[in-house]
């Protein structure tokens, strides 16, 4: 069975993740003591307790992701045919496929929480987003609202699903636009910056240098990434994709539609939450995807990966 691992990004962490698979599994305890040392903070703290204001800070929500994520992919121990994940989610993606380490996964994701947290007070922004308009007219209001700040579509989520980002004032004319064209549902996101708009340019330069003393190795399988929605592999195009994806959008609905065209017959989320589960719905109902966050999911997956490995003996 072609089984492709989706990584979800930041918004889906919560207070307690995680704490049921260290509390029952020895391996991840040592991984998330490993993680404490690495951060020089109780990641795992945060994660298990809160507070959640602390958590939602965007230097410790990125690592707890991150952490969360890899011991949720170390307990399925599948080797999936390939991998995407949303933002954030890429490095759990390219660990996942041996591009990286856990350790400079986690160093790497550490960093860049650290600089879009400071981009985010240098260049202050925010993200909204819009429900049930066709990705063209999001661009154009785009367009339009550039005029008075910079904002661009930031996350192309599923259709009808788009998030833009961008300076107060860019955001705010854009969605004005949006409403007097007949869009209803426009929300802004509680978020700490304009994350995958130019105003991340200073985490982006940052980073350079940080990827370009980071070993990368060739993917063991595909990843599909944010910046192209294709597949890569070769260690040189990782490096070059994490960077632009700082700065640029998250072309999520064509990731997964390329999966599927590519014969991945089977999702799984790997990691906490259920957003991606929900928006490979949108994209299309009939692509099977499940969850794997919690130690009662992964035994359920795990017991149906084992039954279909049985099935086709």
């Amino acid at each position: 069975m072609r089984i492709a691992f989706l990584f979800p990004g930041q918004a889906s962490q919560y207070v307690g993740m995680g704490k049921d698979l260290a509390d029952r599994f020895a391996e991840i305890r040592d991984l998330y003591r490993l993680a404490d040392e690495i951060m020089g903070a109780s990641l795992s703290r945060i994660c298990f307790e809160g507070p959640e204001d602390e958590l939602r800070q965007t230097m410790y929500t990125q690592p707890a992701i991150f952490l969360h994520s890899i011991a949720v992919a170390r307990l399925l121990g599948v080797r999936p045919t390939s991998a995407a994940g949303h933002s954030l989610g890429e490095y759990s993606a390219l660990v996942s496929a041996g591009a990286l380490s856990f350790e400079d996964g986690l160093r790497l994701v550490k960093k860049r929480g650290e600089l879009m947290q400071e981009s985010g007070s240098r260049s202050p922004g925010t993200m909204a987003a819009v429900i049930g308009a066709e990705a063209s007219l999001v661009e154009e209001a785009c367009r339009e609202a550039s005029a008075t700040g910079v904002v661009q579509a930031a996350n192309f989520n599923s259709p009808g699903q788009i998030v833009i980002s961008g300076s107060l004032t860019g955001v705010e004319r854009a969605l004005e636009i949006l409403k007097s064209r007949g869009v209803r549902i426009v929300k802004k996101l509680p978020v700490s910056g304009a994350f995958h708009s130019p105003l991340m340019q200073y985490a982006q330069d940052e980073m350079a240098s940080v990827l370009d003393s980071t070993p990368i190795r060739d993917a063991s399988f595909p990843v599909y990434t944010n910046v192209t929605a294709e597949p890569v592999q070769d260690a040189a195009t990782i490096r070059t994709m994490l960077f632009r994806q700082i700065t640029s959008p998250v072309l999520w609905e064509q990731s997964m539609r390329n999966m599927i065209r590519e014969g991945m017959e089977r999702f799984i989320e790997v990691g906490p939450g259920n957003v991606l589960q929900g928006l490979l719905k949108r994209i299309d109902p009939n692509a099977p995807c499940e969850t794997a966050g919690t130690a009662e999911e992964i035994e359920r997956v795990r017991a149906t990966l084992s039954l279909d490995t049985e099935d086709r003996r």
